[in-house]
């Protein structure tokens, strides 16, 4: 019994790796591509938006996976902790960027989208 539920909390591991090592890629290949379109100011907020998407991702991954194998009720008060802290974070990070000189809207955007809609996608693909 616990080789099994050792088992599906690997899979589940290797699950959200990869998603991870996805996210990094696409921020990385589309802050390349907009650095090479639009210069410095385009890679720089195209790099912002995608840490705006993936540090409150990797946030609420590790506050959930903390919670691995606890009881049911910890781990959903996890999900919601972890969900509101998402949230705030995204939020914060978010007003930050704002405060910066020379921000382009448009690979901030495409970049934030880009990334989280890795996870979209590989949600849709299980």
């Amino acid at each position: 019994m616990l080789s099994m539920e050792l088992r599906v909390v690997n899979t589940k591991r290797t699950t959200v790796s990869k998603i991870i090592s996805y996210q990094i890629l696409m921020i990385a290949l589309m802050t390349a591509g907009f650095a090479l379109a639009g210069g410095r100011p385009y890679a720089l907020s195209a790099a912002l938006g995608g840490a705006a998407a993936f540090i409150p991702n990797l946030y609420f991954a590790l506050r959930v996976y903390r919670s691995a194998g606890q009881e049911a009720r910890k781990i959903v008060r996890s999900f919601y902790a972890g969900e509101s802290g998402k949230l705030l974070l995204t939020a914060a990070l978010f007003f930050m960027i704002f405060q910066l000189p020379n921000i382009e809207i448009l690979p901030l955007l495409a970049v934030y989208v880009a990334a989280l809609s890795v996870f979209w996608f590989a949600l849709l693909m299980r």
